[in-house]
């Protein structure tokens, strides 16, 4: 019992420091589809432009990766916190569940539900917190493929990847390096991404899609 109550001390000491660092700018919590590829990306942009940890929490969904499991995971991170993970319960202003269409069955139902969680959430502060889904159709992929070129019809997931790696040789689920190697093409992606915006939505599969490009922005002027 002496040892649980020393790592919990721990815990709650790390905790507590980790929010005494905390910078004036939004929190923002993140939980992703995927293990590796999105966490690693997101994770290389909060470094980049010095994000605090205890403002930016990038975690990769732990239910399952099915749409719905990591819109519920997000929701249970979010409402109980993780001491673990040394992150407080309800200690966010807004939450970012980032999944794919490809062909998972519970896609849609993870887009009703990430709306319907939108705004109805309070906060440590009593705020209401905003809850959204960041899909892509087909898969996050498509968001690097618009760095290199303008894709305007539906594709299948092995396509975009296959494009992709004629861009970035070598590349893999799982790579890093990500952000640093297409970063000088963001804004011509962000504008290609928003041109799909306009067409599409996260509901129009199999049209293309994605949302990323307004998580990237978020991140990328949280500290203006």
């Amino acid at each position: 019992m002496g040892r649980d109550n020393q790592a919990k001390d721990r815990q709650l000491r790390r905790k507590a420091s980790k929010d005494a660092q905390r910078a004036s700018y939004a929190r923002i919590l993140v939980v992703t589809e995927g293990s590796k590829t999105e966490p690693l990306y997101l994770e290389e942009i909060r470094a980049a432009h010095h994000l605090h940890s205890a403002n930016v929490e990038v975690q990769p969904g732990q239910l399952g990766t099915a749409p719905i499991q990591v819109v519920r995971y997000a929701q249970e991170l979010f409402e109980k916190g993780d001491l673990r993970k040394g992150i407080r319960a309800k200690s966010f202003d807004q939450v970012y569940a980032v999944f794919d269409r490809d062909d998972h069955d519970s896609y849609f139902n993870a887009l009703d539900v990430a709306k319907a969680l939108d705004g109805k959430l309070r906060n440590d502060e009593r705020q209401p917190v905003g809850f959204k889904a960041v899909a892509s159709i087909p898969c996050f992929e498509l968001w690097l493929s618009l760095h290199y070129e303008d894709v305007q019809a539906p594709m299948h997931r092995t396509a975009v990847m296959d494009r992709l790696k004629q861009h970035i040789p070598g590349y893999g689920k799982g790579t890093g390096g990500a952000f640093a190697t297409t970063r000088k093409q963001l804004d011509v992606a962000t504008q290609r991404a928003q041109a799909l915006a306009a067409k599409f939505s996260a509901y129009s599969d199999p049209e293309p899609f994605t949302a990323l490009h307004e998580l990237v922005a978020l991140l990328t002027t949280l500290r203006a």
